[in-house]
């Protein structure tokens, strides 16, 4: 594969990009910034998903299959009006947090990822918090779940921090279903 930052773009193109990205919502935290993501991110998050650490997520990934899934996840700002961040912290790409849907949810999902290097320091609780709760305010999703392999105790502690319950498996029992919240439930 070409490295996407290789392909030279015009400058109609990048100011195309930019003002779309001008649309995404900028979420803050107290110490990230949630914002579109940018091709420049795409590096950090192979670093992610094509290494061992991606191995919960199905990896580690090839460049290809982490381009397709940046593709996806950048997309459904269009198709569904919400999608991926990317996590800056003191100027540096810190990780993704996302609400997205992908094929075989049965709900919209709360999903992060942090480069190595900034795990253990509350920014994947900070983000994800920013997120779920433009999900549930902002946007006004009926139900917000994250779907996290069986065994990930992190997410598992992540999750449940950020007030979310087992809700069942999926995937064959091998990703436990964490609920924050479903309009119709009864609690």
């Amino acid at each position: 594969m070409i490295a996407p930052l290789s392909i030279p773009v015009t400058p109609y193109a990048v100011a195309r990009a930019a003002a779309l990205e001008a649309l995404v919502p900028v979420l803050r935290t107290p110490r990230c910034i949630l914002r579109a993501p940018r091709l420049t991110d795409f590096e950090a998050l192979h670093g992610i998903t094509g290494t061992e650490r991606g191995v919960h997520m199905g990896g580690p990934w090839t460049a290809e299959q982490t381009w397709a899934d940046f593709c996806g996840m950048t997309a459904t700002w269009l198709l569904r009006g919400h999608g991926v961040w990317t996590i800056e912290h003191a100027d540096d790409v810190a990780g993704f947090v996302l609400i997205g849907t992908e094929p075989g949810d049965a709900e919209h999902e709360l999903g992060w990822l942090l480069v190595d290097r900034f795990e253990g320091q509350g920014l994947a609780f900070e983000a994800a918090a920013a997120a779920r709760d433009h999900a549930r305010h902002a946007l006004r999703l009926p139900m917000l779940a994250s779907y996290v392999t069986i065994g990930n105790a992190r997410s598992e502690r992540l999750a449940v921090r950020l007030g979310a319950r087992p809700a069942g498996t999926a995937y064959d029992g091998t990703v436990t279903i964490w609920r924050y919240w479903n309009v119709g439930e009864t609690t």
